[in-house]
Formats: C-alpha cells, structure tokens, sequence
C-alpha cells in the first residue's frame, strides 16, 4: 500500500471527525506509506491540522476557489490527484456527500467501489472491505481486482489519531477549480438542531411507536437534560413526523454515542446499523418482544408517554457532578 488518498470534510465550518478516522485508517494500512488528504474550502490552519493526524501531504483548495460542494469539481480534483500519485485506494466518510464522490470517481479512475463500510483490511496483500448488505441483516466482505479502490467509510468505525503538532508536512494550495457543468442557484441548511448527531455523546432516537410528531416534543426535554440531542428511525422522517437530518440508520447517519435510548423504534436491522456501535442501548417499547431489546443493555416495558417524562424528572433532580 504505497499511496492514499483521503477525502477530508467540513462540518459548522470545522474538520469533520469522519475526515480524521479516515486518515486514521489510511495511516493503519499504511503505515510506511504516503497519505495524502484533499481538503476544499478551507484554510491553510485546518490543513495543518490534517497533517498533525497523520497527512503527508494535504492539497488545500481555497475557500473563494471552492465554495462548497461540487460534484464536478471535487470529482476532477481528486481523480487528478489519484492519477498524479499513482493512488491505490481514496478513502472517504460516507456522508451524502462522500457516497455522491465515491462511484463518480471510480467511474473516472475505472476502479472498484465500496460504499458504507464498516471495516477495510489488509490480507495476504490484498484488501478487505465488510460492509452491510440486504438491507443490514448481513455483512459482505468484498475485495477487488482493480489497481485502484474508492471507499466510503462509516462515521465511528474507527478511532482518529491524536493530534501530534510535530509532524511535517506539505501543502500544495489549488486557487483555482476546474470547469464545472454544474452552477449552484442556492444552498439551503436543513436544521438539525444544535448540536449534530454525529459528535452527540447522547442521543435519544424516536420511531413510529412515537404515534405522531407530537412525540417528538415529549423526547426533547429528556434530551437536552442529559446534554444530548434527537434522533429518529426512517420511518418517522417518511412519515413527515421530523426532519430527514435526524434520521439514523442504513439510509441515514451513522452515531457511536456513549447512550443510545431508542423510544418506540422496533429495532430493524437497517436501523441498528447506524446506531449499533453504541456504547450502551436503552430501549423503551410497549411490545417486550421487540427486535431492539435484544441489542439493549437496559430496557422499559412501557408507554413512552409516561415513561419518558418520569426518566426525565427523575435524571433532572440527580445531583450535578
């Protein structure tokens, strides 16, 4: 493994922790070899950053250069840098913006693809890529014939480095983007709350046992008492119950919290695939027989409506730390 390349991310105007496992994982491959990160719309501090978690190199694009996300653009920037390098595998979050990159890429540098990966190894040589398959009630390790490996890694697999402000590195800085078919009439933000589930240490999730969005609003206060925020199964996000940027699971984000409480979520498969790596489950049904108990440590066997608000007076009236 002579060359990586890992796709870095922003997330609130920050490095996004996913961008930082990957190098990580890009580092444990590759421990003698070259890392490079491609880091658009950022600046030159963030770069830094990058190479104090394991970058050999970071091609930074500039933030008047690279205004947010391209397909276009960040399609031919890395596919450039992967030629130019000989690129043996190009790791990247699988965030709705890597799993957008990964197959257009591959398509350009005639590689293998692996989206939503939960796991890459080196065997024998030749690398490993697990990751969940039928709707998340089986695991498939795949490997490829290709020179080159596009993958997309989910959020929490693996643990980033920590920063190391000894290291060296180079910055190669891009002023420029490449012609794009692409223009952007605007960008809207979907509101997720302040505080994303991605980096949430807590996190309490409502599915279709909610019975409506007014659900939602009984979860919130549980929530913020314990200095968390809310999530949902898919089937509430369809149901226009919340907001689609809540939504964790196969289809959707992908959370290693410290507490997971899962309110009225049955437990499908495809759902604990996003939330499966949780350090503890807590799971609040009225139905015993429920998939998710079996994944829990702790479970209730209850209404939710009376449940929750009881778990929350009782957490508020604990003595604070």
């Amino acid at each position: 493994m002579n060359t990586i390349l890992v796709v870095a991310e922003l997330a609130n105007e920050k490095l996004a922790m996913a961008g930082l496992e990957q190098l990580a994982l890009a580092r444990r491959l590759a421990p003698t070899g070259t890392v490079i990160a491609l880091l658009l719309g950022a600046d030159k501090a963030m770069a830094e950053a990058l190479i104090a978690r394991g970058a050999d190199q970071v091609v930074l694009g500039t933030r008047k250069a690279f205004d947010g996300y391209n397909s276009d653009g960040w399609t031919a920037c890395a596919a450039a840098i992967a030629r130019e390098h000989a690129v043996t595998l190009v790791l990247a979050a699988h965030t709705p913006r890597g799993a957008d990159l990964a197959p257009r890429l591959a398509f350009r540098l005639n590689a293998g693809c692996a989206t939503g990966c939960v796991g890459v190894e080196q065997k024998d040589g030749t690398l490993h890529f697990t990751r969940a398959s039928h709707g998340g009630n089986v695991r498939e390790t795949l490997r490829f014939e290709t020179e080159c490996v596009v993958a997309t890694v989910r959020a929490g697999v693996y643990d980033a480095l920590p920063a190391d402000t000894t290291r060296t590195g180079e910055i190669v800085a891009l002023d420029t983007a490449p012609a794009s078919r692409i223009r952007i009439i605007e960008r809207q933000r979907e509101d997720s709350g302040a505080q994303r589930l991605e980096d949430a240490r807590v996190i309490v999730a409502g599915g279709r046992g909610l019975n409506g969005p007014e659900g939602f609003k009984v979860l919130e206060p549980l929530a913020e008492a314990l200095g968390g925020a809310v999530g949902a199964s898919r089937v509430p996000c369809d149901l226009g119950w919340c907001s689609h940027a809540m939504q964790i699971g196969l289809t959707g984000k992908t959370v290693t919290p410290e507490l997971y409480i899962a309110v009225g979520i049955s437990g499908a498969s495809h759902h604990l695939a996003g939330c499966g790596n949780a350090k503890t489950i807590v799971a609040i049904n009225t139905d015993a027989d429920a998939a998710i108990f079996r994944e829990a440590k702790f479970g209730v066997v209850g209404d939710y409506a009376k449940v929750v608000p009881a778990l929350t007076v009782a957490i508020k009236a604990l003595p604070s730390l």
